[in-house]
């Protein structure tokens, strides 16, 4: 493409289109028509130049223009209850539903290594006395002991805070830095995965497995829960870097970065639950049972929750980005 050429040719339209934009409100009916038709046409011309001959200064211009020229045609929306009734309702179940390929694989291959792991630690005393010293893992083991107490340390409100806080922060953390190639969303779970084990792993040795996993199931389903999908989809958003699919880099990771914002506001309510239950639930006085049986329908009810109104959001369409006519359009990227 000869560049100069081509600005020659077009810039009228780009005067025209600048002048257009100036009047405002004041566009008569044709005008507005004209404005539209120019919008589309400048969006055209800055796609060849950034595909065929990229000038910083004239592709500086020109995405100037298209903003401008598109924020007047599509106009401004303020959000509202309905955008956040649909955003719980279908858009991040949706979100999560679409994404179970990579947060299931994520949880089975997680809950496998972390009994692995446990067994390997609780069936080699070599293994524990590196982990601590012999009245260390007393402590931590025996009844009444650090294991046990833990959850009821601080005042519970408190403790439901402190818990949701640290989680939401995990999570979070696994959303934003899997674009970095998936590397530290694998190191942020190993080391969860690795503290579960090194509890299953003593307390088992301890004979006490039941009483830790007495403590654990009640809040430990929902929350674990909520970070495998974390992971799974900062693992989904690094392998978007890789290998965008029939999208452009750019647009792909565009796509599944605003769904991954989306997730992370949805999942730090699925932990404030979670914190509520581990810090209302888990220390009080109810029977095992009866604290598990709240921790399974808490977990039965995310799930039903993911399947039914996420997998039905998502077979009409949704993907848990925003709506189609408010992203940027995908424009040619060759002549």
């Amino acid at each position: 493409m000869d560049l100069d050429v081509f600005v020659n040719t077009h810039r009228i339209e780009w005067d025209r289109l600048d002048h257009l934009l100036h009047r405002g409100r004041k566009l008569t009916g044709a005008e507005a028509d004209e404005l539209v038709d120019l919008y589309q046409r400048t969006a055209t011309h800055l796609s060849l130049i950034q595909s065929s001959a990229p000038d910083p200064l004239l592709t500086a211009r020109l995405t100037q223009l298209v903003a401008r020229a598109r924020s007047t045609v599509t106009g401004t929306r303020s959000a509202s209850w309905r955008d956040a009734v649909h955003f719980l309702t279908a858009g991040f179940p949706a979100a999560v539903y679409r994404s179970r390929h990579w947060w299931i694989p994520t949880a089975v291959l997680s809950a496998l290594l972390a009994a692995l792991m446990g067994w390997w630690i609780g069936t080699h005393p070599e293994v524990q006395a590196a982990i601590a010293a012999p009245e260390d893992l007393r402590r931590l083991t025996s009844p009444g002991g650090e294991y046990e107490t833990y959850y009821s340390s601080h005042p519970a409100a408190s403790f439901a805070a402190q818990v949701w806080t640290n989680n939401a922060q995990a999570a979070a953390m696994c959303l934003v830095l899997g674009a970095f190639l998936c590397v530290p969303v694998i190191w942020i779970l190993f080391v969860n995965v690795l503290n579960l084990a090194v509890g299953i792993g003593l307390m088992s040795s301890a004979g006490r497995l039941d009483t830790f996993l007495g403590l654990i199931l009640p809040h430990g389903l929902l929350e674990l829960t909520a970070v495998f999908v974390a992971a799974g989809t900062g693992l989904r958003l690094g392998w978007t870097v890789i290998d965008p699919g029939p999208h452009t880099r750019r647009t792909a990771l565009a796509q599944q970065g605003r769904a991954a914002v989306g997730m992370a506001i949805g999942l730090a309510l699925v932990l404030f639950v979670s914190g509520v239950i581990e810090g209302f639930v888990t220390p009080s006085g109810l029977p095992t049972w009866a604290r598990i049986a709240i921790g399974i329908a808490a977990e039965l009810g995310f799930l039903a929750y993911v399947y039914i109104l996420g997998g039905r959001a998502a077979r009409a369409g949704d993907a848990g980005d925003i709506a189609a006519g408010e992203r940027s359009a995908e424009l040619p990227v060759a002549a």
